[in-house]
């Protein structure tokens, strides 16, 4: 179980993804710095007790509209080697020191905890509380499918998808889209899904698709 430390963070973690969201190719917003604000999310649990895995929602209004994020974070407590191209920053944390943070969907510790969240072998835990589910993550598995080691991750203008050797794809939404009836029932030729709800700069709270798993074959 991951311990939440109340504690100071230099820089935040909206500071290291002010300066990381507009390099990344599913980033929508304006030439402008990014107007961040935490708007949501889930933690998994590192088996091991050595990762701490955070899936952070972002709201940005520096647009004409505000846009959603979700943002996989891994934090480690030294490099991960061969990741140098998913480092997001580094942090010093006020009781943990020195803090190494990565794009979740680049470090086989998030995917793997990701897939069995979505197997539903793990449950999501709430991102302020230790100890307490994320009541507001909805689970989804219409089939069976797993991600072994070995996959091939493309980031995209839609997002950022995992491929399997055998074609099995595991979509990560990064700008959010909110279904308009809630969390929806995994779209067709979808075996497993992950929703979720975030809030929205008007005070009020949408409901979407956080990830979703495909069997072999197109996603």
């Amino acid at each position: 179980m991951a311990v939440i430390h109340h504690t100071t963070l230099e820089p935040s973690k909206l500071e290291l993804l002010t300066s990381w969201l507009p390099s990344r190719p599913w980033y929508r917003g304006g030439p402008g710095e990014p107007q961040l604000a935490k708007a949501g999310g889930f933690r998994l649990d590192d088996p091991r007790g050595a990762v701490g895995i955070e899936f952070m929602v972002v709201t940005d209004a520096s647009g004409p509209r505000p846009v959603a994020y979700l943002v996989p974070l891994t934090y480690r407590g030294a490099p991960l080697e061969g990741a140098e191209h998913a480092l997001v920053g580094t942090m010093e944390h006020g009781v943990l020191g020195r803090r190494w943070a990565y794009d979740g969907c680049h470090d086989a510790v998030a995917v793997a905890q990701l897939a069995a969240l979505i197997e539903g072998r793990v449950r999501a835990q709430d991102q302020n509380i230790s100890d307490a589910p994320a009541r507001e993550v909805v689970v989804s598995c219409a089939g069976e499918g797993s991600l072994p080691p070995g996959l091939t991750v493309t980031d995209d203008q839609d997002g950022t998808a995992l491929t399997t050797p055998h074609g099995a794809t595991l979509r990560v939404h990064r700008a959010l889209r909110p279904s308009p009836d809630g969390p929806a029932l995994p779209p067709q030729g979808a075996i497993g899904q992950v929703a979720g709800s975030w809030e929205v700069p008007d005070g009020t709270r949408a409901q979407g698709p956080f990830a979703v798993l495909y069997g072999a074959g197109p996603a």
